[in-house]
């Protein structure tokens, strides 16, 4: 199993969602946070100069079986990516055990 955890502009959640679904990945968590990048550069939109290290972001964690990964991994870079500074990060890990605290089910079955 792997733990997907990614980093992405608010504004491309619903364009994430659907494509995470589309692969079958049909459960993760998610919440809004703030974080600080690595520009330093402030863009200018109206008049008025602002920082895209400071622009909302949504953290996801999705913990798929090893066949699914990709998939998600590729349905997350498609459906987040804008092309410029401040797209997100994507950041993977190995699982070493999932159990399901209903029925106490262990392994990638408890992700079904």
């Amino acid at each position: 199993m792997k733990k997907i955890e990614a980093i992405i502009r608010k504004s491309k959640f619903s364009l994430v969602k659907e494509a995470l679904h589309d692969v079958g990945v049909n459960f993760f968590s998610y919440w809004d946070v703030t974080g600080l990048g690595n520009e330093k550069e402030g863009h200018v939109y109206r008049g008025i100069s602002y920082s895209t290290s400071d622009i909302q972001r949504r953290y996801l964690s999705i913990v798929v079986n090893d066949d699914f990964a990709e998939a998600a991994i590729g349905a997350i870079i498609k459906s987040a990516s804008t092309g410029e500074v401040g797209d997100g990060k994507i950041f993977v890990s190995d699982i070493g055990e999932a159990f399901r605290i209903r029925t106490g089910s262990k392994g990638g079955d408890t992700l079904n």
